[in-house]
């Protein structure tokens, strides 16, 4: 492997590895959030979705090696994909509207569309997008069913960094070898 591909793979880790990171602090202060005022979450919630988008289509760009022709691609599946999450996140807040469920839960379902929406997207631009929606599937289930539960999850999300982190500097130690 070449020294100039060897930095490029390193600048490519430390920015999705800073990209995972502000994502998984967004995450809990959006968690945060819901707990103590479920509108204030929900409107979080729908602004994090089209970070997330943008985020996703950042990391496509830079794996895209700056190939006009190859973002052009991924910026319309990711339009298209993070769209079509916006639009189910509609239909969620239609059925809040009509009154069926409640606003607290109406911030939980989006987390979850979100936390699907990102999972998904993880399995074009990388692993660590998924496991950022990996965190947020759990934290909205742990969030409903523990008390204490945002020093749970920024125990997770410090374990989820650690381990990126270990599992990079493990790969390359082993491509150097």
């Amino acid at each position: 492997m070449s020294e100039d591909i060897l930095i490029a793979e390193k600048k490519r880790f430390h920015i999705e590895e800073a990209i995972l990171i502000l994502l998984l602090i967004l995450s809990l202060v959006g968690i945060g959030i819901m707990d103590f005022s479920p509108a204030d979450g929900y409107g979080y919630w729908l602004i994090m979705m089209l970070l997330f988008g943008l985020f996703a289509m950042i990391i496509g760009w830079i794996q895209s090696k700056h190939r006009a022709d190859d973002f052009k691609i991924i910026l319309r599946e990711q339009s298209m994909h993070w769209a079509t999450s916006l639009l189910v996140v509609g239909g969620a807040f239609l059925i809040h509207q009509s009154g069926r469920i409640a606003e607290e839960d109406a911030g939980l379902i989006i987390l979850l569309i979100l936390s699907l929406s990102t999972i998904l997207d993880g399995l074009r631009v990388g692993w660590r997008f998924s496991l950022v929606g990996l965190f947020l599937g759990v934290a909205a289930v742990v969030s409903v069913y523990t008390p204490h539960f945002l020093w749970i999850e920024l125990g997770i999300a410090i374990l989820i960094v650690a381990v990126t982190i270990a599992w990079e500097l493990w790969m390359e130690k082993k491509a150097q070898s």
